[in-house]
């Protein structure tokens, strides 16, 4: 736990992503000395810039995992027969463990709908309606990687959940809904704010932690915080010089947070190695049931 002031802690996602990798280095390496080296797909239909950039990083860090790597790229006029096509193809590849189908995607391609082709038990970001399903329920699945983050840092920093009460301020399917079930899951007393929420200052002026992950820079100023609250930024906006911020407006809100995670170097770092932990996690289930499966 590092603190930015004499005042507030610095809610580092550094330092639980690297643990993260360590282990999942570790279990690749064993997979691959035991013939299953993990393999992660990466479906990219989209000519964006910033999600050439993340697809990168992600096969970056897959190389650097013991991970083999494969993005699909599609192209921006992909139809969604072809993009589920290849999804499809992916999920019967034996030697594929880990699927992912990076957004945005072409007009009239919906991403909800399209996740639904990739095999339960390799979709590592929780994408698929059976996922998120599973993880309403309290079965095991593969939360989204970006939702499980909030709560790997809050853990690694030792911040408590048992009965606190968090606002979470978004009600997509990729944070906002998976983070408010997995708090829930560990006995935190949630209420999901939206662009409908009536005086949502209110609301989030009264909780012990807050996270934003509405997706619009800067939403949350001071007023929308209480002195001493837990504050968790998701959001990742770019700004016209190249750089990034959050959802939350660390100026105002960092004098009145007890923890703040910066942007970036927060949620981020920790939502990558989470990806690549569920894809050896697929990988050695896999294994797991070969071993186990009776000789034909």
């Amino acid at each position: 736990m590092t603190t930015g002031s004499p005042d507030r802690t610095v809610l580092s996602g550094k330092e639980p992503a690297a643990a993260i990798r360590q282990d999942t280095r570790a279990t690749a390496e064993r997979l691959t000395r035991q013939g299953t080296p993990p393999g992660l797909a990466v479906v990219v239909a989209t000519a964006d810039e910033s999600s050439a950039w993340y697809v990168r990083s992600i096969a970056r860090a897959a190389e650097k995992a013991g991970i083999v790597c494969e993005v699909a790229d599609l192209g921006p006029d992909a139809t969604p027969d072809r993009i589920r096509e290849r999804l499809l193809g992916l999920s019967a590849d034996p030697a594929v463990h880990g699927i992912i189908l990076q957004t945005p995607l072409p007009e009239g391609a919906n991403a909800a709908d399209l996740a639904g082709a990739i095999a339960f038990e390799k979709d590592v970001d929780g994408a698929g309606p059976v996922s998120l399903g599973r993880l309403a329920a309290g079965l095991p699945a593969f939360a989204p990687a970006t939702a499980e983050a909030v709560l790997a840092v809050l853990d690694h920093h030792r911040i408590d959940l048992s009965g606190r009460s968090v606002a979470v301020v978004g009600r997509s399917t990729v944070v906002g809904k998976p983070v408010a079930h997995l708090l829930l899951d560990r006995d935190a007393t949630v209420t999901v704010c939206h662009s409908r929420t009536k005086d949502l200052a209110s609301v989030t002026s009264t909780a012990d932690i807050v996270v934003a992950a509405v997706g619009r820079p800067r939403l949350l100023t001071g007023e929308y915080v209480r002195e001493g609250a837990v504050v968790v930024d998701v959001g990742t906006n770019p700004t016209e010089d190249g750089g990034l911020v959050g959802d939350v407006d660390a100026e105002t809100v960092g004098p009145k947070a007890a923890a703040l995670t910066p942007v970036p170097g927060g949620i981020g770092p920790v939502t990558t190695a989470l990806l690549l932990r569920h894809t050896v996690q697929a990988a050695d289930r896999a294994a797991e049931g070969s071993r186990n499966r009776p000789p034909e």
